[in-house]
C-alpha cells in the first residue's frame, strides 16, 4: 500500500475529567473523515484512569460490579475487569480510591485510603482471577498502600493469585507525598505529615515507579512480591500499537494538558517517541499545550493544536488533515 494511502492512526489518552479517551479519538476520527482520510482507531492509556475501558475493547471480557470503600470509607458501587483470557483482571485504583470521586471540599489526603482498591483485588481474586492487573494513577490517597494492604490481609490473602502493577509515572515512593500531595488537598503541613508516614513504612529508597497511586505501587511491591510495570509501554504493546504504526501514514495523540510532567512516563511520550525512531509523523490534539519550547522538541510533533470540546476536537482534527496532506 502506498504511504498516501495509509490510515491515520489516531491515538489519543483521555482528556481527564471532561473526555474519554475513546470520545476524543472519535471526534478526531471524524475530523479527519471529512477530509476523506482514511482511519485506525485506537484510543490509549498509561496505566492510570481509562486503562480498563481501552484494554477491554481489545483484549475483551466484562465488567464485574461490586461493593467497596470509597477513600474516606464510605460505601459505593465499583467496578473491576475480568478480561477475555478467564484468567486476568483489571482493577483500576481510580474506581475505589480515585481523587475524582470526591467533591473539591471533601478532598483530605491524610485522610484517604486506599482500602477499596484493596477490597476491589480481593473480588477479583473471589471471581476466579489468577492475576491482577493494577492500574494505578489518579489515587486520593497517600497511604502507601496501607489501606489495600490491610483490606487484602483481613480477606486472607490473595490465595496464590499474582499482582501487576501498571505504573504512570516512575516516581520513587519517597517521593510521593512531595509530588502528588498537594493534587490530593495537602498543603505543606500536611505533606510533611504524610512525609513522616511513608517513611516509617521503610521502604527502600530511589526505586522507580514505587511512588505511583501515593505509594501504593511501593507497598504491593514490598509486600506482596508485585511486579511494577511502566503502564504506557504495557497498554500500547497490547494494542498492537507497533504493528498498527508502522501501517499508517501519520500518528495523531492527544492528553487533555501536555506539560513537562508528560515526558515522565505518559503515553503521548511512549507514542511520539516510538513514532520518531520508526520514522512516522506525529501531531497532537491537545485541550491545553503548555510544554517549554526545549520539551516540545524532545517530543518532536509535527503539529500540536489546541481543543477542549468535541466539535473543536473535530475541527482541530480536519486541519490536521491538510497539514498532513500538504
Amino acid at each position: 500500500m502506498a504511504r498516501n494511502d495509509r490510515p491515520i492512526l489516531v491515538a489519543p489518552d483521555s482528556f481527564k475529567g471532561t473526555l474519554s479517551a475513546h470520545q476524543v479519538a472519535r471526534a478526531i476520527g471524524r475530523g479527519l473523515a471529512r477530509a476523506g482520510m482514511p482511519v485506525d482507531l485506537a484510543p490509549v492509556a498509561d496505566g492510570g484512569e481509562g486503562t480498563m475501558e481501552v484494554l477491554l475493547e481489545r483484549l475483551g471480557g466484562e465488567i464485574v460490579t461490586v461493593g467497596a470503600s470509597d477513600p474516606l470509607g464510605r460505601e459505593l458501587a465499583a467496578s473491576f475487569a475480568l478480561l477475555g483470557d478467564g484468567h486476568t483482571a483489571l482493577v483500576e485504583v481510580a474506581a475505589a480510591s480515585g481523587l475524582a470521586l470526591l467533591a473539591p471540599a471533601e478532598r483530605d489526603a491524610e485522610a484517604a485510603s486506599s482500602a477499596g482498591t484493596g477490597e476491589l483485588i480481593v473480588a477479583a481474586v473471589a471471581h476466579g482471577a489468577e492475576h491482577v492487573l493494577v492500574a494505578a494513577g489518579g489515587s486520593a490517597s497517600t497511604d502507601g498502600g496501607r489501606g489495600a494492604l490491610e483490606a487484602i490481609a483481613a480477606a486472607g490473602g490473595l490465595g496464590g493469585a499474582r499482582l501487576t502493577v501498571l505504573c504512570d509515572v516512575r516516581t520513587p515512593f519517597e517521593q510521593a507525598a512531595a509530588i502528588f500531595g498537594p493534587q490530593k488537598g495537602a498543603d505543606a503541613g500536611a505533606v510533611a505529615r504524610l512525609q513522616r508516614r511513608l517513611d516509617a513504612l521503610a521502604l527502600p529508597r530511589g526505586v522507580a515507579m514505587t511512588g505511583a497511586a501515593g505509594g501504593l505501587a511501593g507497598g504491593l511491591w514490598a509486600e506482596l512480591d508485585a511486579r511494577l510495570l511502566a503502564g504506557a509501554p504495557f497498554v500500547l504493546d497490547a494494542l498492537d500499537f507497533d504493528q498498527r504504526m508502522l501501517a499508517s501514514r501519520a500518528v495523531i495523540v492527544g492528553e487533555g494538558r501536555l506539560d513537562a510532567t508528560s515526558l515522565e512516563g505518559k503515553i503521548v511520550a511512549e507514542v511520539a517517541t516510538r513514532a520518531r525512531q520508526h520514522g512516522v509523523p506525529a501531531h497532537a490534539v491537545v485541550g491545553r499545550c503548555a510544554l517549554e519550547r526545549f520539551d516540545a522538541r524532545i517530543l518532536d510533533l509535527q503539529e500540536i493544536l489546541e481543543a477542549t470540546d468535541e466539535p473543536a476536537i473535530e475541527d482541530a482534527a480536519a486541519a490536521l488533515a491538510c497539514v498532513i496532506t500538504a
